[in-house]
């Protein structure tokens, strides 16, 4: 089996997709087909079936997807592994990063690391958080910067950076702006706007509710922190955002309940050799590293 044809099995396969799987590999469509035939002679079953627009695995596809990652891993495991001996910090590196993470935390470090590293081609991915993890736990990236989870998969080096602290705000005009002290109780009488139900963030907040027996009474739902602060900010409900978050058109709280506080920090996978360039950024993460985030590294990691 060549790689070539590996890797176009594994794009039809994650985009459904002959025409996609053709974008996402700057080829022609039938390009790809011929690779994926040439697979299919090699192993002599049939590993897509093709219904109208639809393309799904076959039984036979289902059984080599899992193997043909762990190929391409081990290949280009092995080529970084023979690129690291030149010692040079050069080549690709593929990082993902939340919106949040890279807007707000990530900027000065990226600025200094293309500028000590200018041989180094950053291929920069926004992802959630949650895709992010499953990115590297599938081998597509080599580093992940995003929201940690409550949870992370033993396959990951799990490594907090910061500390967010997530602050209760309102809109001035918002009927509990006038309030004195809250207890979390008196929250759910509102309507709140808070991040998906399957975000690591969201998880956090909806654990601290049910300790106290409550459950979160959510109108909105979105993954972009900037899109919630606008929200709130507008009086469409209260939220919980971070503290850099918090300026002049939103009102903070004041909720009688211990801080809650979410991780941000790096994950590679365990299993990986990581290239020069990787090793390079990790160690501006690591200078990086807050007080606070290293005080908690011991319930993270």
């Amino acid at each position: 089996m060549d790689t070539q044809s590996l890797q176009a099995f594994l794009a039809v396969a994650d985009s459904g997709s002959f025409s996609r799987a053709a974008d996402q590999l700057h080829l022609t469509q039938p390009a790809v087909s011929k690779r994926i035939a040439v697979l299919e002679n090699q192993i002599d079953a049939r590993l897509f079936d093709r219904i109208g627009r639809r393309v799904s695995l076959t039984e036979a596809g289902r059984v080599l997807l899992p193997r043909a990652r762990q190929i391409l891993v081990m290949v280009d495991d092995s080529r970084r592994a023979l690129c690291n001996l030149e010692e040079r910090v050069a080549g690709q590196l593929t990082l993902a990063t939340s919106h949040h993470v890279g807007l707000h935390r990530l900027p000065p470090l990226l600025k200094a690391y293309t500028g000590a590293h200018p041989e180094v081609r950053l291929d920069l991915h926004f992802l959630d958080s949650e895709q992010a993890y499953q990115g590297v736990l599938d081998g597509e990236l080599e580093i992940a910067v995003v929201t940690l989870a409550p949870h992370p998969d033993p396959q990951l080096e799990v490594v907090p950076v910061w500390i967010d602290r997530l602050c209760f705000v309102c809109a001035p005009d918002h009927p509990l702006a006038d309030r004195g002290p809250l207890a979390l109780r008196e929250l759910c009488d509102f309507d709140a706007v808070l991040p998906g139900p399957l975000t690591f963030t969201r998880t956090l907040i909806e654990s601290r509710f049910a300790a106290a027996g409550l459950t979160l009474p959510v109108a909105i739902s979105t993954n972009y922190l900037e899109t919630l602060k606008m929200m709130a900010a507008i009086g469409l409900g209260w939220s919980l955002l971070p503290e850099r978050l918090v300026a002049g058109e939103l009102h903070e709280l004041a909720v009688e309940h211990p801080p809650i506080q979410r991780p941000l920090g790096y994950l590679v996978h365990k299993g990986r050799t990581l290239s020069n360039a990787a090793r390079a950024m990790l160690g501006l993460l690591e200078e990086a590293r807050e007080p606070a985030a290293r005080a908690s590294d011991a319930g993270i990691s």
